[in-house]
């Protein structure tokens, strides 16, 4: 039984996740969190290894897109249109309902389709939740303020359970 808060995949950062690894699990559709996973909160556009990034993938079949939670549509239409990608705004992750409608406009499946994130009860939840692959990353920069403190906090005995079903597996988490 799969667990709703505990990634199906563990990564430092997105650039890590190449066309090739992406592929080799079969994903044609990689939807991506904005903000502190490939921008901070108040970036409004891409950097260059960004950019790099999503040509990699785009080149090699995987479509891109946006879904993120930010309520500031001119921020992420702006920074998406820059990467020549579409988005879903207003996503209201974990929610299913916005992944959903991201999948039919590429006509995608679940078992063809992932997630990336940096939080564990908005980007994994949503992404188990609906059915694909959840792909954590650690947050671009650190939140600050208690409630993002008490949050990271929670989120630590699923990436223990994360580490220890990877260490069974005999997999490098």
């Amino acid at each position: 039984m799969r667990c709703l808060l505990c990634p199906d995949l563990l990564f430092d950062h997105v650039e890590e996740l190449t066309a090739a690894y992406l592929k080799e699990k079969q994903v044609t559709l990689l939807l991506c969190d904005l903000d502190n996973t490939l921008a901070l909160h108040e970036t409004v556009r891409p950097t260059d290894a960004v950019r790099a990034w999503v040509k990699e993938l785009t080149e090699a079949g995987i479509q891109v897109m946006i879904v993120s939670n930010n309520r500031s549509p001119a921020r992420v239409e702006a920074y998406c249109g820059d990467l020549g990608i579409p988005y879903v705004g207003h996503a209201g992750k974990p929610k299913r309902g916005r992944l959903l409608e991201a999948m039919r406009q590429f006509d995608a499946v679940p078992e063809t389709t992932a997630l990336v994130g940096d939080q564990i009860f908005t980007d994994v939840a949503g992404a188990n939740w609906s059915g694909i692959k959840s792909i954590l990353v650690d947050p671009i920069e650190p939140e600050r303020g208690v409630l993002f403190g008490l949050k990271r906090l929670l989120e630590g005995p699923f990436l223990r359970a994360y580490r220890k079903k990877c260490a069974r597996k005999g997999e490098n988490p």
